[in-house]
């Protein structure tokens, strides 16, 4: 194994998802000076699963046109793009254009539809070019897709975006009765502008783009990999077609033992197959929308100090579980389904305190705000390690699995997202709760 391989996957992992997450951690900053306002993050939510006409074109030219897509190509263009784009927020995110009578980002607007369809693209781009290098390396990649939440997060802390002071507020109910006092949320200013955030991601991306570059023709990452040009799959496919025919009769010396489907190298029969792909969709619906759509709800009846946590620790959980699974690359589907029952279970237990707020149980003890620290932990942490054994088992079954694995990915978010943006958003079925107040019986 190669340092410099692992330091490069991880890096190409990077730019998975930082731009997407970067503008979602930079909301508190951008809602109060657009006309959008709160209204924005519906926006976003739409126009990402819009973008997902980038994932279903590839996934669309793998099925009926194998070999044509020229994927090596695809992954400088939509790196490029997510650099440019990213770029240009800097300078475009506060202007407006007056639109059926009312000012409208449209500059923010469009630019975020191409960061999403970049992120989007990754899933069905990204994984499939890991195929050419060694299985290891996967688990490093997973890594940075991991980190690609947890920096802009980190960086958000150091910018203060979100940092909540309460102060006292004097409130009076009428002329003649004494002025009451309770606290009221007031928001910090940021060390450092939105501009230089947007300047940060792009250099992400550049990052991206170098490790990249240098996964494809660095010479000690040529030298760990014969034959480490990128073919789509196709060239090492049949290469492994022929080893395998050549060691197949040393193998089975008293008969061919039939494959179980005609899914990859035969290895799973189509109900496990299909078992992989639905724990993969609902695992990412959880962990990539339905959960993370209510996490404020659930976590700021207990003070700003608690949500501020539960997203910072549950950013770190992520890159720990797929360095975990570094070292215990274990490739169960029993492990699988109860790692999932147990991250589902405790999915539950977090929902159903965002559907209580503000008044969840234990509102009042400390102890419910180390429970619903605990309880992001160890839900990200467990889901996050079964994603990761789910791209360990269809790394081994080709290329073909990885680009199925990026469009079941994108497919669970789909619908994840597709739950719970009337809930949300239409309805109002969640209530938020004050960081600095408490009004609860």
């Amino acid at each position: 194994m190669s340092l410099l391989t692992h330091l490069l996957s991880c890096l190409f992992g990077l730019g998975s998802w930082v731009s997407i997450n970067g503008l979602w951690v930079e909301l508190p900053l951008i809602v109060p000076q657009i006309p959008e306002g709160w209204f924005l993050p519906s926006y976003l939510s739409v126009l990402i699963q819009m973008a997902n006409v980038g994932p279903l074109f590839v996934t669309l030219m793998h099925r009926f046109k194998p070999g044509v897509l020229n994927e090596a190509a695809v992954v400088y263009v939509i790196i490029a793009l997510g650099t440019v784009a990213s770029f240009l927020l800097g300078f475009l995110w506060k202007e407006t254009l007056v639109v059926a009578g009312a000012p409208r980002s449209v500059a923010l607007l469009v630019l975020t539809f191409f960061l999403a369809t970049v992120d989007c693209t990754s899933s069905v781009t990204f994984l499939p070019f890991m195929m050419r290098l060694q299985p290891q390396y996967l688990t490093s990649y997973f890594i940075g897709e991991g980190v690609s939440g947890l920096l802009p997060a980190m960086v958000a802390l150091i910018q203060g975006v979100g940092v909540v002071r309460c102060v006292n507020a004097t409130q009076s109910t009428n002329q003649t009765s004494n002025a009451t006092s309770e606290l009221q949320a007031q928001y910090q200013p940021a060390n450092f502008s939105a501009e230089e955030f947007f300047f940060f991601l792009s250099a992400m991306m550049l990052v991206c783009l170098a490790a990249f570059i240098l996964l494809n023709y660095h010479p000690s990452v040529a030298r760990e990999n014969p034959n480490s040009r990128y073919t789509n799959g196709v060239k090492q496919k049949a290469q492994r077609g022929r080893k395998w025919a050549e060691q197949k009769p040393m193998m089975e010396p008293y008969g061919q033992k039939k494959p179980k489907s005609s899914f990859g190298s035969g290895s799973y029969s189509w109900l496990q197959v299909s078992y992989i792909f639905v724990v993969l969709g609902w695992a990412n619906a959880l962990t990539n929308v339905v959960l993370p759509s209510v996490q404020s709800y659930s976590c700021l009846p207990y003070g700003n100090n608690a949500y501020h946590l539960s997203a910072s620790l549950a950013a770190v959980a992520n890159p720990l579980a797929c360095f975990i699974a570094m070292f215990l690359p274990i490739r169960s589907l029993v492990l699988m389904g109860v790692l999932t029952v147990c991250g589902s279970a405790v999915g539950a237990f977090i929902m159903s305190m965002a559907v209580l707020s503000p008044c969840p149980l234990l509102v009042h003890d400390s102890a419910g705000a180390v429970i619903i620290v605990l309880s992001w932990v160890l839900f990200v942490l467990t889901l996050s390690y079964v994603k990761v054994m789910i791209g360990l088992i269809l790394r081994d079954e080709g290329h073909s699995a990885l680009v199925c694995c990026g469009a079941v990915v994108q497919l669970g978010s789909l619908l994840g997202a597709a739950t719970m943006f009337p809930l949300v958003s239409v309805f109002g079925f969640f209530s938020s709760g004050d960081p600095c107040n408490t009004r609860c019986p």
